[in-house]
């Protein structure tokens, strides 16, 4: 498979990433502290925003499948596009003071998870579609994760710069985002590798999901290390500019550890082809694990070690964004359709950062304040804590189950058309 179509294909993750991060990272500080929404308010509208978004993964998966055998794909990827770059325009253009800014957001969010779920879910399903071979998957996989940290990178240095250049920093922003976005799909339709589409498909089986050992126990462990990571990007921010007062270094932070991320990439899939992905995606949990148990430990002024921790859970991410996806393709048989599966995925994936938006509504209750210095001890225990905790338990999930399952045998694959 020519590096020209790898490239091709994976070019839409940085579209999604870009837009990925101010959603998931910027969106509580941009509301809270530009607009002035209050903390208990953001932390439900994002509860039940992704609540939504999460439910809606599966049927978006099916729906998916659906279009793919019928060739239909193309059109729902263009309208998923627009509905993608059309809210992620409105949601930073809030009139603040507005005493309906939080339907504002609602209805902002609503409409750019939806597009952004549907484009993510194709995408995924498609890299695992390009081969019966786990070694191209993986090579699909790190292109797709390369790119999508690049647009990480971008999206967490141009707010800060744009936003000191101009008060329309963020509408620059979405315009550039929007570009980038029909840079993305039209590279997707016409230059990736086409999606291999097994006529012999059949409805997904969801009973795997509890039945077969080994695709229970990557689920959990995808779970709960995802909401490790979701929980450390809620509160970062907050972490940084109110406990390690170094708010002007926040982009500087980010930068570090996504960069790390892609930087690791290639290693992880060199380093998977040695030992097996399973065994190598351990090593990274062990690795940020081991970095990021020593963030409670720190205080105001702190900020080479935390910059250290940024640099080595960073190197960490690259195994979490490109193994895991290639051990579920790997462990489904072939008949099984992958996009609902993946629409499951994305749903656990969501369903962390759910869970993670309850965190700020607790943390008020526990008197803390953005902005209001000596409010930032229970910050720090629920930073600090909790993420180590889910990894370790996604950890030991993973180390009891020493080898990977052999992947699927390119017999398995029916006979294949073209490009949806």
């Amino acid at each position: 498979m020519k590096t020209r179509q790898l490239a091709a294909y994976g070019a839409l993750g940085l579209p999604l990433a870009f837009a990925a991060l101010p959603l998931y990272v910027l969106v509580p500080d941009f509301y809270s502290r530009q607009l002035g929404l209050a903390l208990p308010v953001i932390g439900s509208v994002l509860f039940f925003t992704r609540l939504l978004d999460t439910l809606q993964d599966p049927f978006l998966g099916l729906w998916v499948d659906r279009l793919a055998q019928r060739r239909q794909l193309a059109s729902a990827l263009k309208l998923a596009m627009l509905l993608l770059g059309a809210g992620f325009v409105t949601l930073w253009q809030a009139p603040g003071g507005s005493p309906h800014l939080a339907t504002w957001l609602s209805l902002s969010l609503v409409t750019v998870y939806l597009g952004h779920s549907f484009l993510n879910i194709a995408l995924m399903a498609w890299g695992s579609r390009l081969s019966p071979n786990p070694d191209d998957l993986a090579r699909a996989a790190a292109w797709r994760e390369g790119c999508a940290l690049v647009g990480v990178i971008l999206a967490s240095l141009l707010p800060t710069v744009l936003l000191q250049w101009s008060s329309q920093g963020m509408a620059v922003f979405s315009g550039l985002f929007g570009l980038l976005l029909m840079a993305g799909v039209g590279m997707l339709l016409t230059q990736a590798p086409p999606w291999q589409i097994s006529h012999a498909q059949q409805r997904p089986r969801w009973q795997l999901g509890w039945q077969d050992r080994a695709i229970s126990r990557l689920l959990a462990a995808f779970f709960l290390n995802g909401l490790a990571s979701a929980i450390a990007a809620t509160l970062s921010l907050f972490f940084i500019a109110d406990h390690l007062a170094a708010k002007p270094w926040s982009g500087l932070f980010l930068a570090i550890y996504f960069l790390a991320g892609a930087i690791s990439l290639p290693g992880w899939v060199g380093l998977s082809r040695q030992i097996g992905a399973a065994a190598s995606w351990r090593c990274a949990m062990t690795l940020a694990l081991l970095a990021f148990a020593g963030v409670g430990m720190l205080g105001p002024g702190d900020l080479w070690a935390y910059g250290l921790i940024c640099l080595f859970t960073g190197l960490a991410l690259g195994a979490d964004l490109a193994l895991p996806p290639v051990l579920l393709a790997a462990r489904l048989p072939a008949s099984e359709p992958m996009a609902a599966w993946f629409g499951v995925w994305s749903l656990l994936a969501k369903l962390t950062l759910a869970l993670a938006g309850l965190l700020l509504p607790l943390l008020s209750y526990l008197h803390y304040q953005p902005g209001v210095a000596g409010s930032t001890s229970a910050l720090v225990w629920l930073y600090g804590g909790l993420p180590c905790l889910c990894k370790l338990l996604a950890l030991g999930l993973m180390v009891e189950r020493a080898t990977d399952r052999q992947p699927r045998p390119a017999a398995a694959i029916a006979e294949t058309g073209g490009t949806p």
